[in-house]
């Protein structure tokens, strides 16, 4: 399951438009909101368009992509953000 706050957090940090990292990844926006509510996961390939466009270390990209439970109550995600 895809945590959708923390990358939420990078997509806004980062400044880019959703269309723009929609186009990237070759999806339609709805496409792109489908994936940022968790109603459609990402494929392999989207995830490394996603790591290369927003600039995500591999310690990030896990923990975006990877996790195995997404805690949205968790302050200690901020934190990560501000240190890419």
């Amino acid at each position: 399951m895809t945590d959708v706050e923390l990358l939420n957090e990078v997509i806004e940090k980062s400044g880019l438009k959703i269309s723009f990292i929609a186009k990237k990844l070759g999806i339609t926006r709805a496409g792109f909101y489908k994936k940022l509510k968790n109603e459609a996961e990402f494929k392999a390939s989207e995830i490394l368009i996603l790591q290369e466009v927003l600039n995500l270390s591999n310690l990030i990209r896990d923990k975006i992509f990877f996790a195995r439970k997404v805690d949205f109550k968790s302050t200690n995600k901020r934190e990560e953000v501000n240190e890419m």
